[in-house]
């Protein structure tokens, strides 16, 4: 079976799309601001962007919108971490450290 050629054009322009969307929550995981974030965040992206589908993606924007030293005390610990923050995006991302430094 084959696609016809709008069809083919239209999943183009999406992967498009998702690729760029994708190169641009990289860029700012990589450009936090605060040099612990860019590598907690940078990594945890690099490694695991490719697989995110849209709605992990939109999670992560709006987990991006958190400022910089609130991630960062959520992480260490010095600080609890709300309820609308302590999401399953959150603690895989504190997963990812923690087995990392373990090893």
């Amino acid at each position: 079976m084959t696609m016809d050629h709008s069809a083919q054009s239209e999943d183009q322009n999406g992967n498009i799309e998702l690729d760029n969307r994708r190169k641009r929550i990289v860029f700012r995981c990589h450009h936090r601001g605060m040099k612990e974030m860019d590598i907690m965040l940078g990594g945890y992206v690099e490694k695991h962007i490719a697989q995110m589908n849209d709605e992990e993606l939109d999670e992560l924007e709006v987990f991006l919108q958190h400022h910089d030293q609130d991630l960062f005390s959520w992480f260490i610990g010095t600080k609890p971490v709300p309820d609308e923050a302590n999401t399953e995006l959150f603690r895989k991302i504190l997963d990812y450290y923690k087995d990392k430094s373990d090893s």
